[in-house]
């Protein structure tokens, strides 16, 4: 394959800027990519790191099996708990939402999980908020009407009922 070209660490801020411009394009193949480059040559950057997981989970509708570990992979090395918990609630609101609009069976439940799951991410980020940061009050609540608006409910659990023998 081939032998990736490494930035410079001069570089690296306006390589982070590159990557969020990218995200906000709509491009987050590339905003990827560059966050790999930044980690490469820093491989504990923590701005790297959350760009990376938000370029990884703005690319649900195109890829969902292993989609959210691949998010997740990077906010493990987030130092802070704070941020971490809070970045974890957007990867695991981002696949809801992919299931919202992915047209296939079982959808809406599976969403309703993946945004029960952001809601615990938040909460424990509100545990752990600095003071004046009502980001993850702000998602939960987010959440919370977006289940309500989409009337979703949890998936039924079936009564299992062993078959007796004669």
């Amino acid at each position: 394959m081939f032998e990736m070209k490494r930035i410079t660490k001069a570089g690296i801020a306006t390589a982070l800027q590159k990557a969020e411009r990218y995200r906000l394009l709509n491009e987050p193949s590339a905003a990827e990519s560059i966050c790999l480059d930044v980690l490469a040559v820093e491989p504990d950057n923590q701005a790297a790191l959350v760009q990376l997981a938000l370029a990884r989970s703005d690319q649900f509708a195109e890829e969902l099996s292993g989609a959210v570990e691949r998010a997740r992979e990077p906010l493990a090395r987030v130092e802070d708990p704070y941020k971490r918990a809070y970045y974890n609630g957007i990867v695991c609101e981002r696949r809801a939402k992919a299931h919202l609009h992915a047209t296939v069976p079982g959808g809406a439940p599976i969403a309703y999980d993946w945004l029960r799951r952001a809601m615990d991410f938040y909460e424990a980020a509100e545990r752990l908020r600095p003071e004046g940061h009502d980001e993850a009050l702000l998602r939960w609540n987010t959440c919370a009407r977006s289940i309500e608006r989409h009337h979703l409910t949890p998936v039924e659990q079936e009564a299992f009922e062993p078959v007796l023998g004669e």
